[in-house]
């Protein structure tokens, strides 16, 4: 019944385009898949466990769908240059404006949309166990770094700090003191981000080792 239903529409053509090419679909739905699962566990269980910020998680996972699907239903679409140079110019000036995202957060991202790309137009040139191998050694290199290497991470926190006199350079010590004091954290630098004279506060980011907070 159902092979029936889809020998039926792959006859069928809708302003000259077949509805249904059982190949193609079941492709992508192969590709697809596998595009998810690679980078459903990079994100997941090599970068969640290490920062647990559920935005980029789910920022991730969506970019990374959307990459693929986009480079894999354009891949023999022939695209005009100027087209072309602003579809990936859309990727190049990705920024949040309530917070620059931080250099391992657009590492993460960078591994994403490339994995995706590399994933969505993979072609009859290449092995499957050349574009598997690929795959696998980034999960490789990204968990070895992650969790093996980089044995501690640098979490952070963005405080409101109202002692404005001790972000002096020279008052240095006695500011990460305080912050030690008042936070029960084990700060290891800081970072001056904006300081309002008008209200006589400071926006500070404090970094510490989740590690060293057991």
């Amino acid at each position: 019944m159902i092979n029936d239903l889809l020998f039926i529409l792959a006859d069928v053509e809708i302003f000259g385009s077949d509805f249904f090419d059982k190949k193609d679909f079941i492709e992508l739905l192969v590709r697809s898949a596998f595009n998810f699962l690679i980078v459903g566990y990079i994100v997941r269980y090599l970068y969640y466990p290490a920062t647990k910020n559920k935005d980029y998680l789910f920022t991730y996972l969506l970019i990374s769908v959307t990459v693929f699907f986009l480079c894999f239903l354009l891949e023999n679409v022939k695209l005009e240059l100027g087209f072309a140079l602003g579809l990936f110019a859309i990727f190049g000036i990705i920024r949040y404006r309530t917070d620059p995202i931080p250099i391992k957060e657009m590492t993460y991202l960078f591994i994403v949309i490339g994995i995706s790309v590399m994933n969505a137009l993979v072609n009859k040139k290449i092995s499957h166990a050349e574009v598997l191998f690929t795959n696998v050694m980034f999960i490789a290199i990204t968990y070895s770094l992650e969790k093996i290497w980089l044995l501690k991470h640098e979490s952070r926190k963005n405080i409101t700090f109202e002692k404005i006199e001790l972000i002096l350079p020279e008052r240095k010590e006695e500011l990460l003191a305080d912050l030690k004091e008042r936070t029960g954290l084990n700060i290891t630098r800081v970072e001056i981000r904006n300081v309002d004279f008008l209200r006589d506060t400071a926006n500070i980011r404090i970094f510490y080792f989740e590690d060293e907070q057991m």
